[in-house]
């Protein structure tokens, strides 16, 4: 299932090409034919490829002119540049190749060293094709949990070392069209992403990221593109005595099976399919597809697949760069994207469908683009602390490092009830059939049905605890009462959600589950006792999963539950809006330990426990 993102924009895209372009007949230069049979490969190849030039980081002697780790740290600082920005405003570094300079360390920590970075996350994706959407997927996953604001994807490949005639012409490799195929198809190149959850824009435009798919079928088919096995793939490199020995019987030569090619394309296709049927994309949508093919070859390929499934994408709307810039691997769609914004005027409400086969043992990617206005609503981003372990998500405005010091340990506490109660909601068995594309309408039913009347008890237990208030704490009783008044009639709203899901029961007739009955006695219970200010807990945690947790479903639920917009009204209604009440929450906190220091202690123990049984609400709400 891809993953789908709200607040991961591109802000940047840059590349890198080494050297002076090399067109067709300059290619003996470089990595020239060993003999006739040779000859005859590269001929049938380029005439097929459509390749008119490409870039190589190795002179005429070939001798390397740049390192792999220069290569990405040029695309990097390009990207950077036209993002003007600079590389201390980065957090996260994230790289996919299919190789790096050296076999140890990461090619991520190897890139780091050149820039001369500072001390950062880093990721190391290793793969062929599809390594660095890999590495672009994991960047966009941690800015949408808000473990990072701002981090760099790049990818870059440097074939052209391995290429060269010095390396083939010791074994000849007459008869070897796996290994002769490739030096005429790849070349280096490479480019990077500048992802953040705030876009600065000049422009009237900004891009951002929907989703991200990507899916193996490593299980299915034969290793296809390999470097590093005999050819007969059943010998690794490292099992000769030497590399000597590794090198004269094939083990290092970059090969791929092209028989086995259509398969990749098949099984790309029918995820594509899959897609479309899912709801994630659809043909007719797609304004502009920046299809990673390493082959002219392949063009009716793809077409005839998309036209036997019903789902064509007129070719006017193809954009590839192949032609000019060469087959760079896995940079490939990155130095796509990068010359496409470059050289397109694009307007709000266009889509980008990126395409990315990887036919190393058969992987399917795929990334979806949007185009927004500059001045369009931006979701709200989590606030990471980088004071708290295990970098707990917080619910803003709830930073201990912000925070007053009186309150940075109260806080601190809380988030870690939050961080654990959080995962497990999420793991929860009605989110979990949600996320997983499987949730109806009747779902829904059954989610309201039980959780109107426990809405409807939320302004009652409150204007309780505010009657259990001795008069010091009279400031508080009137912020809290406040509180309870704009919520008091929350739940028609979601009656009448219920109602356009079809529910036809009267208001008085509906039933908490079992989860939501015990949430319910406690808070009474608690509410009823003498200066409850443990309670203060419970609304952290209540208010808290109307801010953080309800605005991720809302989509999904929306593309799932064929229902008009007014029957999400109470779920876009708390998403919006409880992030004002938190505000007024950490000012109903400070009251509290203004009067009473130790009241800490109770809003932690009962934002804990309030954790537990909203947890068991939601385990019960698909037994019903």
């Amino acid at each position: 299932m891809p993953t789908r993102f709200n607040r991961v924009y591109v802000q940047a895209a840059g590349y890198h090409l080494p050297g002076a372009p090399v067109n067709n007949e300059e290619m003996d230069d470089y990595i020239a034919p060993i003999n006739r049979i040779s000859l005859r490969i590269k001929n049938k190849i380029l005439a097929e490829n459509g390749i008119q030039q490409r870039y190589y980081a190795i002179d005429k002697n070939t001798t390397t002119i740049m390192t792999h780790a220069r290569l990405a740290a040029n695309a990097i600082e390009d990207c950077l540049q036209r993002a003007n920005t600079t590389l201390d405003a980065v957090s996260l570094l994230a790289m996919g190749s299919t190789g790096s300079d050296a076999l140890i360390p990461g090619f991520a920590a190897m890139v780091q060293g050149e820039l001369g970075a500072h001390p950062m996350e880093t990721l190391s994706s290793l793969g062929v094709c599809a390594s660095g959407i890999a590495a672009l997927n994991y960047a966009a996953q941690s800015i949408e949990l808000g473990a990072h604001h701002q981090a760099l994807v790049a990818a870059a490949e440097m074939p052209s070392r391995i290429f060269k005639k010095s390396r083939f012409a010791p074994r000849g490799y007459q008869s070897d069209f796996d290994a002769h195929f490739l030096r005429w198809m790849l070349s280096d190149g490479a480019g990077a992403l500048l992802l953040t959850d705030k876009p600065q824009n000049n422009r009237a435009i900004r891009l951002k990221v929907n989703w991200v798919h990507q899916k193996s079928f490593a299980g299915d088919y034969p290793v296809c593109m390999q470097l590093g096995l005999t050819e007969d793939r059943c010998k690794s490199f490292l099992d000769f005595p030497s590399s000597g020995e590794a090198e004269a019987e094939g083990a290092l030569a970059l090969r791929q099976d092209i028989r086995l090619l259509p398969h990749l394309f098949d099984v790309s296709i029918h995820e594509y399919v899959r897609l479309v049927q899912e709801g994630w994309i659809h043909s007719n949508e797609v304004d502009h597809f920046l299809c990673h093919y390493s082959s002219n070859r392949f063009i009716p390929v793809v077409e005839e697949l998309l036209a036997k499934a019903g789902l064509s994408i007129p070719r006017e709307r193809w954009y590839s760069n192949l032609t000019t810039r060469g087959n760079t691997g896995s940079a490939s769609i990155f130095i796509m994207l990068a010359e496409f914004l470059e050289t397109h005027q694009l307007t709000p409400g266009e889509k980008i469908l990126c395409f990315i086969p990887e036919s190393g043992r058969m992987t399917a990617a795929y990334m979806l683009l949007e185009v927004e206005a500059a001045d369009a609503p931006l979701q709200t981003a989590p606030v990471a602390s980088n004071s708290l372990k295990n970098d707990f998500l917080i619910a803003p405005p709830h930073d201990p490092q912000t925070a007053p010091l009186h309150l940075q340990q109260l806080l601190q506490s809380l988030a870690g009830v939050w961080h654990e109660y959080r995962s497990q909601v999420w793991r929860s068995p009605v989110i979990h059939k949600l996320v997983s594309g499987e949730f109806n309408i009747a779902d829904y039913r059954t989610w309201t049905a039980q959780w109107v009347p426990q809405v409807r008890e939320g302004s009652q237990w409150m204007r309780e605890a505010v009657a259990s208030l001795t008069k010091e704490y009279s400031e508080l009783a009137s912020l809290i009462n406040t509180h309870a008044g704009e919520e008091q009639n929350d739940f028609k709203i979601l009656y009448e959600n219920y109602l356009s899901a079809g529910g036809t029961a009267p208001i008085d007739d509906l039933k908490r589950n079992p989860g939501g009955e015990a949430l319910n006695t406690y808070l009474h219970a608690l509410a009823a006792t003498k200066n409850p200010l443990g309670l203060l807990g419970a609304i952290y945690i209540i208010e808290g999963t109307g801010q953080r947790i309800v605005p991720a479903l809302l989509p999904l639920l929306r593309k799932q539950v064929d229902l008009p917009a007014q029957a999400f009204r109470f779920l876009e209604y708390h998403g919006a809006n409880d992030e004002h009440h938190l505000a007024r929450w950490l000012s109903a906190v400070e009251m509290a330990l203004a009067k009473n220091a130790k009241a800490s202690a109770a809003i932690l123990a009962t934002a804990r426990r309030t954790a537990q049984l909203y947890l068991m609400q939601f385990e019960h709400i698909l037994d019903a």
